[in-house]
């Protein structure tokens, strides 16, 4: 007698269960015990299994196993997976052009122009030369050890995937700064967005995109990248001083107003503070996506790792602490900067 006939037993299901009974041989054990004269030894209370579904197979066939139970998601996705390509592939194609774009460029200007252009952009938005001269030294000790490409396809894949978070995000984060009923609906999907392992992101990703394609490993990015700049944005702007709104309204400022001159510039602290996380996880996901095709300092770290190469994988781990240190300072520079501003 198997641990849970009775509880099949108790509701009426013997004739249902013998339905699902299997012809296949009987086991070693099941044989032994039937030359005993019973079933199947009583199961104490103290191994007593939970009614798992594997737990309630045993007692009736007929009820699934719970790898019917994944079989079942893995057909059903399989099933929607031609109609799913055929809409996303078109709205997708667009994230491959930038992608695509992005490393052509930057590979392909000599080096002499790539990194005067990145320093000017540094000092445009920090106006600070003490961090010019760290990120030209920084990028110049990547350049001296032969790691300059790998570090450029890298910085080539955030500028565009953390570009595209900001202009999603940001907007779908006033919209839910205006709506309750938005922030209800969106904040769950943000939440399973935010807790989700990185690995599991590339999982439908595969099936629907060719891993040769650019945009299986920008979208990956772009979802596991984009949730802080929505919540920072819809924080930020409802943090605004109601008080500042309510002489807004009496100046007979619009909505559209008081959003663009009022709540946008008294929330940019908060919405570049995703900006800067929004970024901070664009290179943390680019090294995950070393393993569906993503270029750059992620190639060489799975590299040392697929090929024990240790001095490999340090010296690319150490880039990517590089490039993670020249962002943060970047952006949080650029912070103080505005935090300044708005004080004065």
């Amino acid at each position: 007698m198997a641990t849970y006939d009775f509880l099949f037993s108790s509701l009426g299901l013997e004739e249902w269960c013998s339905e699902g009974k299997s012809d296949a041989p009987m086991t070693m054990g099941a044989l032994l015990n039937k030359s005993k004269g019973t079933e199947t030894e009583e199961t104490s209370i103290w191994e007593l299994p939970f009614p798992s579904m594997d737990a309630l197979n045993e007692s009736c066939a007929a009820f699934p196993k719970s790898r019917e139970l994944t079989k079942g998601l893995e057909e059903g996705f399989l099933a929607i997976k031609d109609s799913l390509s055929v809409v996303l592939d078109p709205l997708t194609q667009p994230l491959s052009w930038f992608l695509d774009g992005a490393l052509y460029g930057m590979l392909n200007t000599p080096w002499w122009i790539v990194i005067p252009v990145l320093l000017g952009i540094v000092l445009l938005v920090t106006k600070s030369w003490k961090l010019v001269g760290f990120v030209a030294g920084s990028l110049c000790l990547l350049a001296f050890i032969d790691y300059y490409e790998y570090a450029i396809q890298t910085l080539a894949i955030i500028f565009v995937c953390a570009f595209l978070c900001v202009l999603f995000g940001v907007p779908i984060g006033i919209a839910m700064s205006r709506s309750d009923t938005m922030q209800r609906l969106t904040i769950p999907v943000l939440d399973m967005l935010q807790t989700l392992p990185p690995f599991v992101y590339l999982i439908p990703l595969i099936f629907l995109f060719s891993v040769t394609e650019s945009k299986l490993y920008g979208i990956a990015i772009i979802l596991y990248a984009i949730v802080p700049v929505i919540r920072l944005t819809n924080l930020g702007i409802r943090l605004v001083d109601k008080d500042v709104i309510e002489a807004a309204n009496a100046f007979g400022m619009t909505s559209r107003q008081k959003l663009f001159q009022v709540q946008i510039p008294l929330a940019l602290p908060n919405i570049m503070a995703g900006v800067n996380q929004t970024i901070m996880m664009s290179l943390a996901m680019v090294v995950i996506a070393s393993l569906v095709s993503a270029p750059g300092l992620g190639v060489l770290v799975l590299q040392g790792i697929r090929n024990l190469e240790l001095g490999v994988g340090l010296v690319a781990g150490l880039g990517i602490v590089i490039l993670a240190v020249i962002l943060d300072r970047v952006t949080k520079t650029s912070l103080a900067r505005i935090d300044t501003s708005q004080k004065q």
